[in-house]
């Protein structure tokens, strides 16, 4: 192959167009991916109609969460990833500069090495392409509030967690990294999502909508015995009730909160507690390591075991690359505990 479709923002404020440009060649670490399915997230049709996270030029290919077949490799990769091998890849041109070769959206995409993950013959392709950036963000939101992956808490330890949002693609993975990482797990979401959140490791699951939330949440961990210092405020407009939680539940100990939504200058705060956005190490070393970290150990071992499954549910819509306009108004417009995937 030396050319491929793309779906191109030719500018700002889109829409995408689809386009024929060059196959690149992977550099030292890096993978080329034949795109087998792409999944949506928010960012996505920020970026297409507001420029917003950045996009340092133009044309621009986005997209982030991709699985697909191993076409080519560079010199420095594993022999693990022999071309032919299935497997998910986070496809991104957020830490490359804007570089549109990187970009999920088109039938190859380049991807850093420690971001791809072999996909077991039991999950398809449409299912391992939810994960790459929901496995990103929740992982990284434990290690930037100082929790490392390798923690393993025991039940005696009595550790809790409470997640703000637990329907969404972040949340239900927040909900199985916490699992995994030993923490007894309280979320919140529609009444329509509880047992399926309970299937992926909540102990227990809230209406966040409900006028009492915040005392029904504070009075099961009392009545549970646990100690809750610890949230993931997965939503906008969840802090203060993550906050509220926090202020009946940790006592006079210091508190922690990672927020994946961007930290208003505002935003409320508590005493004693420490509120940080999510977000992995600005050094590059530092994070490509947490990336691996987050692919080729903790994703790559819980499939393979059958502890992380992937979440949330599967929205296939149709028409491919071309159907990608359609499918990013539809996210905008709102789904509910599943997540948007197109077959490339």
């Amino acid at each position: 192959m030396t050319t491929h479709r793309a779906a191109i923002l030719p500018q700002l404020g889109g829409p995408l167009t689809v386009e024929d440009r060059a196959t690149p060649e992977p550099g030292p670490n890096e993978i080329l991916i034949e795109v087998k399915a792409i999944a949506l997230n928010p960012v996505d049709y920020s970026q297409r109609d507001s420029g917003f996270p950045p996009v340092p030029s133009y044309p621009a290919v986005l997209g982030s969460d991709t699985s697909g077949l191993v076409a080519k490799v560079g010199a420095n990769v594993s022999s693990v990833f022999t071309p032919g091998t299935r497997v998910i890849a986070l496809a991104s041109s957020f830490y490359q500069n804007g570089s549109p070769d990187h970009g999920a959206f088109q039938e190859y995409a380049l991807a850093q090495s420690e971001g791809v993950t072999l996909l077991p013959d039991h999950v398809s392709f449409e299912e391992g392409a939810v994960l790459p950036l929901a496995v990103l963000t929740s992982l990284t939101a434990w290690t930037t509030i100082g929790i490392s992956l390798d923690t393993k808490y025991v039940p005696q330890d009595k550790q809790a967690v409470l997640i703000w949002g637990g329907a969404s693609s972040v949340g239900t993975l927040a909900i199985q990294s916490a699992k995994s990482l030993g923490f007894t797990v309280y979320a919140t979401a529609s009444p329509q999502h509880h047992d399926y959140l309970k299937k992926l490791g909540a102990h227990a699951v809230f209406d966040y909508k409900a006028s009492d939330v915040v005392s029904r949440l504070v009075d099961a961990i009392k009545d549970d015995g646990v100690s809750l210092r610890t949230a993931h405020c997965v939503v906008s407009d969840g802090l203060q009730p993550t906050l509220d939680v926090l202020s009946e539940t940790k006592g006079d100990s210091a508190a922690k909160v990672a927020h994946a939504p961007l930290l208003p200058p505002d935003h409320p705060t508590l005493d004693n507690t420490e509120i940080k956005f999510v977000f992995p190490s600005l050094d590059t070393t530092e994070r490509n390591e947490h990336i691996r970290q987050c692919f080729q150990v903790w994703l790559k071992e819980g499939l393979e075991s059958g502890v992380v499954v992937p979440s949330p549910h599967v929205q296939i819509e149709d028409g491919g690359l071309e159907g990608l306009n359609l499918a990013l108004d539809k996210l905008r417009n709102g789904v509910s505990g599943s997540k948007i995937v197109l077959s490339i």
